[in-house]
C-alpha cells in the first residue's frame, strides 16, 4: 500500500510538473519577446537621440562660425571708428595750429593762404565728423548683430546641456534597472 501510495503521489507530481512545463516555457518566451521589443524601442530611441544630437552639434558649429564672423565685423568696425576718430583729432590739431599761426601772419597773401587752409581743415573735419557718425552707427549695428548671434549660440548650448542631462538620467535609469 505504501508503494501504491508512493506511485500515486509520484504520478500526480509528475503530471503536474509536466502540465506546468509548457506554461512556463510560454511565459518565458513571452517575457523574452517583451524584453526584445523593449530593447528594440530603446535602440530606436537612442538612434533618434544620436541623430538629434548630431544635428544640434552641426547647428552649434554653424552658429559658432556666425558668432566668430560677427565678432570680426565688430572688431573691424571698432578699428575703422578709432581710425576715423584719430584722423579727426589730427585734423583738429592742425586746424588749431593753423588758426594760431594766422594770428602771427602779417603778409596778406600768406594770411589768405592760411585762411584757405583753415577752411579746408574745417570742411575735412566736418566730413570726417559725418563719417565718424556713420561708423558709430555701423559699430552699433554690428554689435547688436553679435549680441543676437551670441544669444542663438547660448540657446544651442543650453539645449545641448538639457540633452546631456536627459541622456545622463536615461543612462542612470538603465543601469539601475537590470
Amino acid at each position: 500500500m505504501c508503494r501504491s501510495l508512493f506511485l500515486l503521489v509520484f504520478l500526480l507530481v509528475a503530471s503536474t510538473a509536466l502540465g506546468q512545463t509548457p506554461s512556463t516555457d510560454s511565459q518565458t518566451l513571452q517575457a523574452l519577446l517583451t524584453e526584445v521589443r523593449q530593447l528594440r524601442q530603446e535602440v530606436q530611441s537612442n538612434s533618434a537621440a544620436a541623430q538629434r544630437t548630431q544635428i544640434l552639434f552641426f547647428r552649434l558649429q554653424t552658429q559658432q562660425t556666425a558668432v566668430a564672423r560677427a565678432s570680426q565685423r565688430v572688431d573691424d568696425a571698432r578699428a575703422r571708428l578709432a581710425e576715423t576718430q584719430a584722423t579727426r583729432k589730427s585734423l583738429e590739431g592742425e586746424a588749431k595750429r593753423a588758426q594760431d599761426s594766422l594770428e602771427h601772419v602779417d603778409n596778406e597773401a600768406e594770411r589768405k593762404s592760411q585762411g584757405d587752409m583753415i577752411r579746408y581743415f574745417k570742411r575735412r573735419i566736418e566730413a570726417i565728423g559725418e563719417e565718424e557718425q556713420q561708423r558709430q552707427a555701423k559699430q552699433i549695428e554690428v554689435e547688436d548683430l553679435l549680441r543676437i548671434e551670441q544669444a542663438k549660440l547660448d540657446e544651442f548650448q543650453a539645449r545641448l546641456d538639457e540633452l546631456d542631462k536627459t541622456l545622463q538620467k536615461s543612462a542612470h535609469g538603465a543601469t539601475s534597472n537590470p
